[in-house]
């Protein structure tokens, strides 16, 4: 059985260095050698692939752009109304993980629109995430890359949110019927809505192309105290072939999760001692949009480089 692979999502690990690249270096002193940033569009993509580089980072998931978010806006796929939008922002997705190296994208279902109910919008909202996941399967095939599907609790993280447990998730990738789709297990959003977890993962393992955990109820690190006896999963999935990348999207109650007591089979490791990166060394012309990169990061949408000159 081959260990499992873990990747450090820096929306949530390392939030304690404001810049982006300063999170990929701390991700590799902590033993990572893989990375999740789902929302890299403040960045210059050239510049954060020449970070990651350094740290000896794989990128191995974005997301795309989750819309307007002072309107409300946590992704767009099943939005009504929003398609226009949905392929915009898959577009640049699409870009920016080309320039990453990054083969996954979470195409993001989004919320209910506001002042309606799930009941009412079902239908609709399924065939507008149909709609848009054709669309996207076949732009992500021409670049050999994956789209992801991922529910989200509607218990505690987000009671808007449209797709809300993979048996809903694995419908609605059957009624697509594309091979480049697939579902991104979150073990925190599974276990609150529906628990049974040797279940699920075995019945959706054909299914599932990425994973990801957070203890329950805190999402903190998976060996804090909760409800998921992770050690337990862990060797299920190493059973099972498991060869993706486990995402750590949690909130650590330490500096970044685990203690030096974890055990080996995590597969994090002593990361290499990498030179201290300033965020103001970034090349002055960017090899891909010719454009300074920002020095700070900014809200995804607030884009301080061209991205219509992304190659």
């Amino acid at each position: 059985m081959a260990p499992l692979r873990f990747a450090a999502n820096l929306d949530w690990l390392f939030t304690e260095r404001p810049a982006l690249p300063e999170r990929l270096e701390a991700a590799a002193r902590a033993g990572f050698r893989a990375a999740e940033v789902p929302g890299p569009y403040g960045w210059c993509p050239t510049l954060l692939r020449g970070a990651a580089d350094r740290a000896g980072l794989d990128l191995v998931l974005i997301n795309t752009p989750p819309g307007d978010e002072d309107k409300g806006e946590k992704g767009l796929g099943a939005v009504p109304g929003c398609q226009a939008a949905f392929r915009e922002g898959l577009a640049l997705a699409v870009k920016y993980a080309k320039t990453l190296g990054c083969p996954r994208i979470h195409l993001m279902a989004g919320r209910l629109p506001a002042g309606t109910e799930q009941a009412a919008m079902a239908l609709e909202m399924e065939a507008t995430f149909i709609e848009n996941l054709r669309y996207a399967a076949d732009i992500l095939a021409q670049e050999d890359m994956t789209g992801l599907l991922e529910p989200m609790n509607s218990r505690i993280t987000d009671p808007r949110y449209f797709l809300t447990t993979p048996h809903q998730a694995a419908a609605i990738l059957e009624k697509v019927g594309r091979p480049n789709l697939r579902l991104q297990l979150d073990i925190f959003h599974c276990q609150i809505m529906d628990g049974n977890l040797t279940q699920n993962l075995e019945m959706y393992f054909p299914l599932i192309g990425h994973i990801q955990v957070g203890q329950v109820p805190g999402r903190h690190e998976p060996d804090s105290p909760g409800e998921v006896n992770f050690p337990y999963l862990f060797q299920l999935l190493e059973s099972l072939g498991y060869e993706g990348y486990v995402g750590c999207e949690y909130t650590p109650q330490g500096e970044w999760g685990w203690s030096t007591g974890t055990p080996a089979h995590t597969g994090v490791e002593p990361g290499p001692q990498i030179g201290a990166f300033s965020p103001l060394r970034a090349p002055s012309n960017c090899l891909v949009c010719s454009c300074p990169a920002p020095a700070v990061p900014t809200k995804w949408g607030e884009l301080r480089w061209r991205p219509q000159q992304l190659g």
